[in-house]
């Protein structure tokens, strides 16, 4: 840990405002279909509330990227929140489901701003060490958001309507952007060598590409299952949604207590064997997963939570250092190094639910040989691409306000 003042502090502020962000889906979920009643419009409508907000963030992740080289990262967070807080508060006044279309993308927008900017953040106030354990318990917390804001958004629901979700998300975000005011200065200042980064520079890297690559891969490999196990549960494997609970349940907590034993690993082995470890935990992890669909066309779904449970433990392994590894090779810019993996993220997820929605009907084996592609492929990108041999420093040198 280095010498700044009160990390904790920071890293519970940055805990506060990520879990903001990720909460704008899952927060509001429960209200989606009464919307076209309420508002007017069609459930296809109501659908776009959702997409309109992953939409946004996707351009945010981007966005505030390019902005923290440019106008500082403390700047610009203070900023994303404030701008987060009023558009939530707009959002609980929309008049119709086109205006509040048209709000929750721009409120997408601006809800990356602490996504993309607390990984820097983290790792300008630890060292190597402590900054994957920090990042760990950062992921741990993260992963407990889409299980609880919906049970969350459905109380607010019951006692509020639809707009108390957006209410309360403004005040909390209203309340943590003048907390971050007032403790501006605690905030760690944007490394000068960002600002003559690019998206482009990054791109044609291949050290950071090793990691940003397999790291979007896992994750994305990930949540292409999960977003596709309902389906394939209740249809075609004749289970029900108490089996997809307990399979969420355990994977969660599985991967929470792998994320946090990750920072003692790397003491003991490093952070590359690490990462190698977790990722081929995950990626053989599904290949065993597809053969069991392969060979037991009847697989009971209770089966699903223990053949899942060494993908969540890979990510949980391989996850904090994995990150960490990806701002180290950017040169600096951590920003746009941290903002880009998690688009990658986010594309994968996307692009792989999308392109399994035509055949997901054909049941396990499907879903689980494109998880296993996608993990397989995380591998294959460490076994490709140059590792990291002199770290930088974390610590920030150099800054702008």
């Amino acid at each position: 840990m280095t010498d700044h003042p009160r990390p904790i502090a920071v890293c519970a502020l940055l805990v506060a405002g990520t879990v903001l962000g990720l909460s704008g889906i899952d927060l509001v979920l429960p209200a989606i279909p009464d919307l076209p009643d309420l508002l007017g419009g069609d459930e296809a409508r109501a659908q776009l509330v959702l997409a309109a907000y992953t939409g946004g963030t996707a351009l945010g992740l981007l966005l505030y990227g390019a902005l923290g080289a440019k106008f500082g990262r403390r700047n610009c967070l203070i900023t994303g929140l404030g701008i987060f807080a009023v558009l939530s508060f707009l959002a609980g006044l929309a008049p119709t489901i086109e205006s509040l279309i048209g709000l929750r993308f721009i409120q997408g927008v601006s809800s990356a701003a602490p996504a993309v900017f607390a990984p820097g953040i983290i790792k300008a106030l630890f060292d190597e060490r402590g900054a994957t354990k920090a990042i760990g318990a950062l992921a741990s917390i993260e992963s407990l958001t889409p299980a609880l804001a919906p049970v969350a958004g459905i109380g607010l629901l019951a006692i509020g309507g639809w707009t108390l979700s957006f209410n309360l998300t403004a005040v909390l975000a209203a309340a943590l952007t003048a907390a971050l005011i007032a403790f501006r200065h605690l905030l760690p200042p944007t490394a000068k060598t960002a600002q003559a980064g690019s998206y482009l520079r990054l791109l044609i890297s291949p050290v950071y590409l090793r990691y940003a690559i397999s790291q979007a891969c896992v994750v994305g490999g990930l949540l292409v299952f999960v977003f596709g196990a309902p389906a394939v549960i209740v249809n075609s494997m004749g289970g029900t949604m108490t089996d997809f609970i307990m399979m969420q349940v355990i994977g969660i907590s599985t991967f929470i207590i792998a994320s946090n034993t990750a920072g003692r690993m790397v003491d003991r082995f490093g952070a590359e064997p690490t990462i190698w470890f977790g990722t081929s935990m995950a990626g053989l992890g599904s290949v065993v997963l597809l053969i069991t669909a392969l060979s037991v066309p009847d697989l009971d779904p209770l089966w699903l939570t223990p053949l899942f449970v060494p993908v969540n433990m890979g990510l949980g392994f391989r996850g904090p250092p994995g990150f960490l590894r990806a701002m180290m090779s950017s040169g600096g810019d951590d920003d746009r190094a941290a903002s880009l993996t998690i688009l990658g993220m986010l594309i994968i997820a996307a692009g792989g639910t999308a392109l399994l929605a035509p055949v997901i009907d054909e049941g396990l084996p499907v879903l689980a040989a494109a998880t296993s592609f996608i993990l397989v492929a995380a591998m294959v990108s460490l076994a490709v691409f140059p590792r990291l041999e002199t770290p930088s420093s974390p610590a920030a040198q150099g800054s702008t306000s």
